[in-house]
């Protein structure tokens, strides 16, 4: 009798719900109730998310059905997807996997959600389910959208032992029947991108981790730090895809589910590094960690023994090392980095111009492997700029390899906080502590982070990128060889300045003065550069690279080298790191029009035939497609303009005009002789570009007929390209013969070259081409007046035994002899890094005595040729 009662109550309400009974707390309508909504669009408005991002769902969510996955279970989390999402227009999360509503349901749809479960007890004698009535299928099949938490204590309970629906499982099945694919995507909620600490602080006890923070935190993080809260999507992944996969697909389901829930908590682990780093441990325990490992503690005993050495002493040594070498990286510093820099580009600098995607695709990279990022070297605020873009981009900032001159007191402790470690000039002669630095580098890579090296060694001094130093890269290959980590991505790095701080100590070491040695001194010295304006910053990155691609391409095997192939893999390494520093490097107007006043041939000019000049080589550079600063894409003329001025006003040319806009064609302008190495300094900070186009340039003059063919041009390019390797990285990626056609090219399209009409691969050379020839060539003119000093001093001190700076000096007063008498013309000529390079490459060839005077004879007459060729 009570039966027939509940059941007939039961049809009563059955009644009312037009025969569904599918209400379920699980679901979240687009419509919360109006305080709710209020309260939810308040918080969430304040977390920010990437445009991009949207964009990735709304493009995902036209190809498929989302799954939003977080690796805890997470109302708020889920409200954030169901609330902002809906907002931006993209696919907002409406059904939660073992979710329930109920205090943010509308009042109708709450009374609906109780009285269908009444209902359902009344009938079966328990409530509905949303899984096995499949209502959750149905409702993505209709194109909603979900979420899904992938660890969880009570969860695991449920599907591990009381044998519940696993929904990963579920969704398996789902998409074994769909024809649209499912795409789940990881979801991570930053409260913070600080790294995680060894040992919780009392602060993570009480209100939970900056993971997975407590309700008053989040509360709290959202309204005292409003935008610093950020979602951020890792990798999606298709079941479908997943599924069909050679290692899952003939997996029972419950396996393929447990393959996939790792796969995706795996994938936001390493995406959630990628923003924190990994697990900062103190300095102590890191160095603990090194001194008492089994390889250190056996090295450090041998050692002990062969040098007949206490061992008390050897590891006070040890300790003692890396006392000197180890950074004491801290957010507190990183934050206080922050603030400085960002107030230096505001006063200092015009704009700061961050190559953005080039940053997100290192972000990427970084899942595979530990960052090694390879930037060139131009100033000392090179280590500042890119940790300050990897900080505001969410990224954690490397550890830095820095030169032991930086390591004085208080700049010393103050770089170790931001990450610097440092390293001395040579290991020459010190075997234990080249071990010991080794052992750090090596800890930093197990530990997960990303390390910062300089391949120039130091800054350039010349403006263009130098030759690269090969000592902390050889400590990186072989940790990687020695498995330490499974892979390296190098990330070759170009950092510029319209203008440098340390222009004039570059001009003064470029000249042969002693460079000032770091101190607190020179620091408090260096206020006064903060009073003037220094354009802007480029920061470009190239595509990363994975070491272990790289061998596999190159046909190497890392793990069995002889002892010259591993050199020889060092030196393919950094040339070829070099080489993309240049491809990525930004051409400004600064180093345009200091590349078409040093070429012209006369000391003044008009700015008609200035600007002639400089179009030139803008046509050139667009046609190459090399990389402009975003004021020569945007407003070209007036950007060369005030690059122009910018030198009237600094006083390297003069001329009677005060502003850009009393400039016309018929003013004039003169270059200051004394200011031509400091416009020289900009020239080469885009001659790279123009190095291919030099040589071939110079190889057409020098065959001396207004018909020629390319073939016959090949060998003077290579005889260029050797003579100054030691100024210019090669092209890794493209032979010379691939070179020259693609100048070949260039110069048709600029009427310099004009195709025979009846013989192939024959060319004639036009009257006003033959100008715009000397335009290119004459890029290489300083170099030859520089070389011609060394091979006379060759000739004639060759045979005298000198030192390294002995010979330097003498060789930088005949160059200075030279340019008193005329035999040069160039002072940017007389360079010190210009003579070294020259010195360095006679000797590698083994011409530097009386014995090869005939060789020095043959590269002088080869020089002079070229100087003749020249001339104006």
């Amino acid at each position: 009798m009570t039966r027939q009662i509940f059941k007939k109550i039961g049809h009563f309400f059955k009644s009312l719900f037009q025969h569904t009974l599918d209400h379920y707390a699980c679901y979240l309508p687009d419509k919360p109730s109006f305080l709710s909504s209020v309260i939810l669009k308040f918080l969430f408005s304040r977390i920010s998310i990437d445009p991009k991002q949207v964009e990735q769902l709304q493009a995902l969510g036209q190809e498929g059905v989302i799954v939003y996955a977080t690796k805890y279970k997470s109302h708020f989390a889920f409200l954030f997807c169901h609330t902002r999402y809906r907002l931006l227009g993209a696919p907002n999360a409406t059904i939660g996997f073992a979710f329930n509503f109920y205090r943010w349901q509308p009042i109708t749809r709450l009374m609906k959600i109780v009285i269908s479960k009444i209902i359902h007890f009344f009938r079966h004698f328990s409530f509905p389910d949303p899984f096995k009535r499949n209502y959750i299928e149905k409702e993505l099949q209709n194109g909603r959208s979900a979420m899904i938490s992938l660890i969880g204590k009570r969860a695991f309970y449920r599907r591990f032992v009381k044998e519940k629906t696993d929904p990963m499982a579920y969704l398996i099945e789902i998409q074994k029947r769909m024809d649209r694919p499912i795409y789940i995507v990881p979801q991570l909620m930053f409260f913070s991108s600080d790294p995680d600490h060894a040992t919780p602080t009392f602060i993570d006890l009480l209100f939970g981790s900056e993971e997975k923070p407590g309700k008053l935190r989040r509360i709290v993080k959202l309204l005292r730090h409003p935008g610093k809260t950020f979602v951020e999507i890792a990798e999606p992944l298709s079941i479908r895809a997943f599924i069909q996969t050679d290692v899952v697909k003939e997996l029972p389901i419950e396996q393929q589910a447990m393959m996939m829930r790792r796969h995706l908590i795996q994938s936001m682990n390493r995406h959630r590094q990628t923003v924190t780093g990994p697990i900062l441990k103190s300095r102590e325990e890191i160095k603990e960690n090194i001194l008492t490992s089994e390889p250190v503690q056996r090295y450090m005993n041998d050692y002990a023994q062969e040098n007949n050495l206490a061992l008390k002493e050897v590891r006070k040594e040890a300790a003692d090392i890396l006392e000197e070498v180890a950074s004491n990286y801290s957010m507190n510093w990183i934050r206080a980095y922050d603030a400085v820099v960002a107030w230096l580009k505001k006063n200092m600098f015009d704009d700061m111009i961050v190559d953005v995607k080039g940053l997100k695709r290192l972000k990427e990279a970084s899942k595979k492997a530990p960052l090694i990022l390879v930037p060139c070297h131009k100033s000392h605020l090179d280590y500042l700029m890119i940790s300050f873009a990897f900080h505001r981009n969410n990224m954690p900032c490397p550890h830095i390899a820095a030169g032991k001159n930086l390591s004085f007191w208080p700049l010393g402790t103050i770089f170790r906080g931001g990450g610097a470690f440092f390293l001395r000039r040579t290991f020459r002669g010190a075997p234990f502590y080249s071990r010991i630095f080794s052992e750090y580098v090596k800890k930093l890579l197990t530990e997960g982070f990303n390390i910062e090296f300089f391949i120039e060694g130091g800054r350039s001094r010349t403006g263009k990128v130098l030759s690269p130093k090969l000592g902390m890269l050889s400590i990186l290959i072989n940790a990687c060889e020695e498995g330490v980590c499974n892979d390296l991505i190098f990330a070759p790095i170009f950092i510029g300045y319209d203008r440098v701080m340390e222009e004039s100590s570059y001009l003064h070491e470029v000249e042969g003065g002693e460079k000032a040695a770091e101190s607190l001194k020179q620091m408090i010295k260096a206020r006064r550069f903060i009073t003037k304006r220094y354009g802007k910053i480029y920061l470009n990155f190239h595509e990363p690279m994975s070491f272990n691609e790289y061998c596999k391409d190159n046909g190497v095997n890392a793990q069995d080298l002889s002892k010259d192939e591993h050199a020889s893999l060092l030196r393919d390494l950094g040339n070829k790191f070099i080489d993309c520093i240049n491809k990525s490097s930004i051409v400004t107007p600064h180093a345009v029009v200091a590349s078409a006043i040093l070429n012209c041939s006369k000391l003044s000019f008009t700015y008609q035939k200035l600007n002639q000049y400089i179009q030139t080589y803008m046509s050139y550079l667009v046609s190459q497609k090399a990389n402009l600063s975003d004021t020569l894409l945007i407003e070209p003329e007036r950007a060369l303009k005030s690059a122009l001025m910018n030198y009237v006003q600094r006083k390297f040319i003069e001329s009677g005009v005060k502003e850009e806009s009393q400039i016309t064609d018929d003013t004039l302008f003169k270059v200051k002789t004394s200011k031509r190495p400091a416009l020289d300094y900009y020239k080469n900070n885009s001659i790279s570009f123009f190095i291919g186009a030099s040589y071939t340039a110079l190889a057409i003059l020098d065959a001396e007929a207004f018909q020629l063919s390319t073939v016959t041009l090949h060998q003077t390019y290579l005889f260029l390209q050797d003579l100054f390797s030691y100024e210019f990285a090669p092209d890794t990626a493209h032979n010379p013969e691939y070179i020259v056609r693609k100048n070949i090219k260039a110069f048709i399209d600029e009427a310099i070259l004009i195709p025979h009409k009846n013989l192939p691969d024959t060319y004639n050379v036009t009257a006003q081409g033959l100008k715009k020839l000397h335009l290119f060539a004459n890029f290489l003119k300083t170099y030859f007046e520089s070389y011609l000093v060394v091979i006379l001093f060759f000739i004639k001190h060759g045979e005298e035994e000198l030192d390294y700076k002995a010979r330097m000096k003498k060789v930088q007063a005949m160059g200075a002899s030279m340019h008193k008498e005329n035999e040069i013309e160039t002072p940017e000529a007389l360079s010190k890094i210009n003579f070294s390079n020259a010195v360095s490459y006679f000797e590698e060839k083994g011409i530097s005595g009386p014995a090869s005077r005939d060789q020095l004879n043959g590269y002088l007459e080869r020089i002079n040729r070229f100087r003749n060729l020249l001339a104006p």
